[in-house]
């Protein structure tokens, strides 16, 4: 029997080895960077955030059936690689509108974001800046579009409408975007009607949140969050200053129900700039905004919080770009919660995915650091991905492509 030679430790070496550090006091910011996945992130956000908060980001309309199917066709790509390709230089930019994007991940209309953190869309819009991304405004938010350009005026911004029951009010906020530099409208058309949200209704969601009996207990169990939220500016939509209603209430005012085809030839009239359509959901539609002329579409079932059993716009992907690719950019969201969801999309024929879910994660977990590590994340992942398949640029990720599998 062989034996290994004893001998008296190295104790240089064995010094080398040690790696102990201070504990920080920043425990959070030390949780966020040690996060490997957008899960981790969510999981700390839980934590963070009273549960009415996280149920508004996490949950989508009647049994969440939507979102989950969008969850599950990521789950059956397969991904196509080519070996013995230099892959030492990666380059995952593309240009959108004439100027070049570092990442084809860009950054969805979400609304309420001070909701979820108090500082809300201008710390993600500053996260956009940094990486070259675009960043894309809610009729909804938080802020409005002139305070979003005064506070992060270095970022690309889209702002994204709905068609208002009221067209004075729809006229108001794209005057105040056009004069505030926004680059481009996206026009969500898949909500005539809210969507019924279960999680929303049994805990009734307001904003601002109302004070009960059940609020000074969440209080006590998230000081900080409810810290931030009575020490700084009235949390309020930036566009409907004033009203207190129930999101439900609030829907039934805005949306319009009677929105059709013509008020997009209406809104290209007074846009004069590039329009992306957000919210499509089968081929027919998308043939006939092409036609339109639109600059692009969103295949959208928005996040699985409208139409329940709704498409799964990563399956109708293939065929809408292949209709209609060369005459509109093709976008996707809805479940893209991994630079390998990004990568997947794109490799089946996508300009670009949008993300919401996955950066509000970030920003419930910890503010404009957290956002800033969801990119990090996600952009590794991305590039890893490129290279593991031998694409060094996007032209090569989508001429490589990526399937389906049946099961």
């Amino acid at each position: 029997m062989i034996k290994s030679k004893r001998r008296f430790p190295d104790l240089p070496h064995l010094v080398s080895l040690i790696d102990w550090k201070i504990p920080s006091i920043h425990r959070n910011r030390t949780r966020i960077t040690r996060a490997m996945t957008i899960s981790d992130l969510a999981k700390i956000a839980k934590k963070r955030v009273p549960k009415v908060v996280f149920d508004y980001v996490e949950g989508s309309a009647l049994d969440e059936v939507s979102y989950s199917r969008s969850q599950a066709a990521f789950d059956r790509v397969e991904f196509t690689a080519h070996a013995l390709r230099d892959v030492s230089k990666i380059d995952p930019s593309i240009e959108i509108f004439g100027q070049k994007v570092d990442l084809p991940i860009l950054f969805s209309p979400t609304g309420y974001t001070r909701f979820m953190y108090h500082v809300g869309e201008p710390a993600v819009a500053n996260v956009a800046a940094k990486n070259n991304l675009i960043y894309s405004l809610s009729t909804m938010g938080t802020t409005s579009p002139k305070e979003l350009a005064d506070q992060v005026p270095q970022a690309r911004r889209w702002f994204q409408l709905y068609v208002m029951q009221n067209r004075k009010d729809s006229l108001s906020v794209i005057k105040q975007a056009k004069d505030s530099g926004f680059e481009a409208l996206i026009l969500t058309v898949d909500t005539p009607v809210s969507g019924i949200r279960i999680r929303d209704m049994k805990n009734g969601l307001t904003i601002p949140p109302r004070i009960r009996l059940s609020t000074v207990f969440a209080i006590a169990r998230k000081p900080i969050w409810w810290l931030n939220l009575f020490t700084t500016k009235k949390l309020e939509f930036a566009a409907f200053r004033g009203w207190n209603k129930t999101l439900v209430e609030l829907a039934a005012a805005i949306f319009d129900p009677a929105t059709k085809f013509e008020d997009l030839k209406w809104l290209q009239s007074v846009w004069g700039g590039p329009i992306i359509v957000k919210g499509v959901q089968n081929l027919e539609d998308a043939k006939r905004l092409a036609k339109m002329g639109v600059d692009g579409i969103i295949l959208s079932n928005h996040g699985g919080r409208q139409l329940e059993k709704g498409p799964v716009p990563l399956e109708l992907l293939p065929e809408v770009v292949k209709a209609i690719g060369k005459k509109a950019d093709v976008y996707i969201d809805g479940a893209v919660l991994s630079g390998q969801d990004a990568y997947a999309a794109v490799a089946m024929g996508a300009k670009a995915v949008f993300i919401g879910r996955a950066y509000l994660y970030g920003i419930m977990a910890g503010g404009e650091l957290g956002v800033e590590r969801v990119i990090e994340i996600m952009k590794r992942d991305f590039i890893n991905t490129m290279a593991l398949t031998g694409a060094r640029n996007i032209a090569e990720v989508q001429k490589t492509g990526a399937r389906l599998r049946n099961s």
